[in-house]
C-alpha cells in the first residue's frame, strides 16, 4: 500500500517517519537538519549509537520519543569514524538503499508500525536519481500490509492527505 503524496513530511501523522542519512551524520542539511532542530536528543542517541556500534550502510536504527514520535535513520550513505574523519556524509548506493529499506521492511514487523512516511529517499543529500530509487521503494515495502507514504513533492508547511489516516 504505498501512495505517492505531497506535503510536508515533519507534519505526517505516520506511526514512523524514516530518512536517509550517514553513519555519524552531522545533520545539517535537508530533512535530517529539520529532524535534528526538532529531536535534538535524537542526534546525540544517534550519534551515540554510531559511536558503540559502528553501523554500515544498509543498516537502520529507530529512535523512539516523547508522545510514541518514532524516527527510522536509514544508513544509505557511507560515514566517517575515528579522529579526522570525514564529517560530510558520502553519496548513497542503490544497494545501500535496498538494503536500508529491506531492514525497514523487517523493522516494520517487529516494532508494530501501523504506517510510515519517507521522503525521496537518498535524492538530495545522497545523490541518487528518484527515477532509480522509487522501483526500489516498491520492491522493498509494496508487499507491505500498512500504509506507506512516500513524499514525492516537497510543500512546506503543508499536511499531506495520507489516506487511511
Amino acid at each position: 500500500m504505498i501512495h505517492q503524496v505531497e506535503g510536508d513530511i515533519l507534519l505526517s501523522r505516520a506511526h514512523a517517519i524514516a530518512h536517509g542519512i550517514a553513519a555519524n551524520d552531522p545533520m545539517n542539511q535537508g530533512l535530517a537538519l529539520a529532524l535534528h532542530e526538532q529531536y535534538p536528543s535524537m542526534h546525540k542517541d544517534f550519534h551515540h549509537w554510531c559511536h558503540q556500534q559502528h553501523p554500515k550502510p544498509g543498516e537502520a536504527w529507530m529512535w523512539g520519543g516523547p508522545e510514541n514520535v518514532r524516527v527510522v535513520n536509514l544508513i544509505t550513505q557511507e560515514g566517517g569514524y575515528g579522529h579526522g574523519a570525514s564529517s560530510r556524509p558520502g553519496k548513497a548506493t542503490i544497494k545501500h538503499v535496498s538494503d536500508a529499506l529491506k531492514n525497514l521492511a523487517k523493522m516494520v514487523g517487529e516494532e508494530g508500525f501501523t504506517s510510515i512516511a519517507l521522503p525521496r529517499v537518498a535524492t538530495g543529500v545522497g545523490g541518487l536519481d528518484w527515477e532509480e530509487v522509487w522501483p526500489v521503494i516498491e520492491q522493498r515495502l509494496g508487499d507491505l500490509e500498512i500504509p506507506v507514504y512516500v513524499y514525492a513533492e516537497y510543500r512546506p508547511g503543508q499536511q499531506a492527505e495520507e489516506p487511511g489516516l
